[in-house]
């Protein structure tokens, strides 16, 4: 994946990330936790959904138990390389 797709994936994130949280994309931090933003389960089934309409792909995720599922929701960072690594197995 080229450097501006990995660009424009990541704005894409954030900019979910951002909408969920009711904030501004450039307040969401790459090493910010879905608490940090204050986005609760529901704010992250939310934003599952909205992340598979936004680059056409199906997020292997549990939301009865995050924790288990391959979609690491740690950090925004580690949602953003999940997300790559989604779009690069589709091609």
């Amino acid at each position: 994946m080229s450097g501006e797709v990995k660009d424009t994936v990541r704005d894409k994130v954030v900019a979910i990330l951002a909408e969920q949280a009711v904030l501004e994309p450039g307040e969401v931090r790459m090493d910010s936790t879905l608490a940090d933003l204050g986005i609760d389960s529901l704010g992250l089934v939310e934003t599952v959904f909205a992340i598979e309409e936004a680059f056409d792909i199906q997020v292997p995720f549990n939301a009865n138990d995050p924790k288990a599922s391959e979609f690491d929701i740690s950090t925004v960072e580690t949602m953003v390389r999940a997300v790559e690594k989604l779009i690069d197995a589709n091609r």
